[in-house]
């Protein structure tokens, strides 16, 4: 039985979680979440991780893996998380294995899609998937997370992505005026998915349609499924979940992860979603084909890093 250390970082919260491999399945002995924010380092966030109540302490794990919402190099590296003022560089911290890795957060859900995190996922479109074709993983929390899934000879292997960066695509008159406000209110160089398919993305199409500045936690209790806030908001999501499937193209499916759908089903279950997702004109029987699930485990991340920390201890 192997013991596997596990974290997923976000621009909100730290979770940590320690797995064994009992029964030849992950099991979670025990979790904490932690505040990323009331840290100043990592190393800081680590020396409360030690100090907590949490059964793991260094040289208990047989391999580490560190999920963070940010581009990681080498395995080791994650020079700028996005939503976060530290970095990260693992070649410094002494987890008592040498079995240690960062990978990107996104990567972490998608290898969750092949484990039990994901056993209670909603269908929001029954589809067909294909058993070797690449599944995708879309989801919008603090930031806009991508990445896939491809099989390989030996397992699994997670593609990361910072596609949450990229020009988010508008269309028409009323969405281009709309592009710009978001460009001037978030003070970006132009509109990306992190600030129109996120918690900031609902405050500001909230505001551009009502003039009310409010968190989104305050909209999606205001809110109806006929608001025009959700109409907008649940277009652009399944614009950037029909884009990520067309770029992959995902005959293995499509995940839906993070909060902001977990924590609101109206995004992805009022009909503006699945109109926009099925919106091609050459592509629209692949898009009424691919399988699309929400994830609504949290905790889905851990699982995932804990299934790549599977793979490797076999390497």
């Amino acid at each position: 039985m192997a013991k596997i250390l596990t974290a997923d970082i976000g621009g909100t919260n730290s979770r940590f979680a320690l797995f064994n491999t009992a029964n030849g399945t992950l099991e979670m002995e025990d979790s904490i979440w932690l505040k990323t924010h009331e840290a100043s380092s990592f190393a800081m966030l680590l020396e409360q991780l030690w100090d907590s109540r949490f059964a793991a302490v260094p040289g208990v794990a047989d391999s580490v893996v560190l999920a963070v919402a940010g581009a990681v190099l080498g395995g080791v590296e994650c020079r700028k998380l996005p939503n976060v003022p530290w970095s990260i560089d693992i070649r410094s911290i002494d987890f008592g294995t040498k079995k240690a890795c960062l990978i990107n957060d996104f990567a972490a859900q998608a290898y969750a899609c092949r484990t039990q995190a994901v056993d209670k996922a909603i269908v929001i479109q029954e589809g067909i998937a294909h058993a070797r074709g690449a599944l995708a993983v879309v989801g919008a929390g603090t930031g806009l997370g991508y990445s896939a899934l491809v099989p390989t000879e030996k397992g699994w292997t997670a593609i990361p992505s910072e596609g949450g960066h990229m020009a988010f695509p508008f269309v028409g008159k009323e969405e281009a005026e709309y592009a710009e406000f978001n460009r001037n209110e978030s003070g970006r160089n132009w509109a990306e998915g992190d600030s129109v398919v996120t918690g900031l993305g609902l405050t500001l199409v909230h505001k551009f349609l009502t003039g009310e500045e409010l968190t989104p936690s305050e909209i999606s209790a205001k809110i109806s499924s006929d608001s025009e806030t959700a109409k907008w908001y649940a277009r652009f999501y399944g614009r950037a979940c029909r884009n990520w499937a067309f770029a992959l193209m995902a005959y293995g499916g499509l995940f839906i992860a993070g909060g902001i759908a977990a924590k609101n089903q109206t995004f992805v279950i009022v009909p503006e979603f699945i109109e926009e997702f099925h919106n091609s004109h050459i592509y629209s029987d692949f898009l009424h084909s691919v399988p699309i699930k929400l994830n609504t485990n949290e905790e889905s991340g851990l699982y995932g890093a804990a299934f790549y920390g599977v793979q490797l201890l076999d390497e």
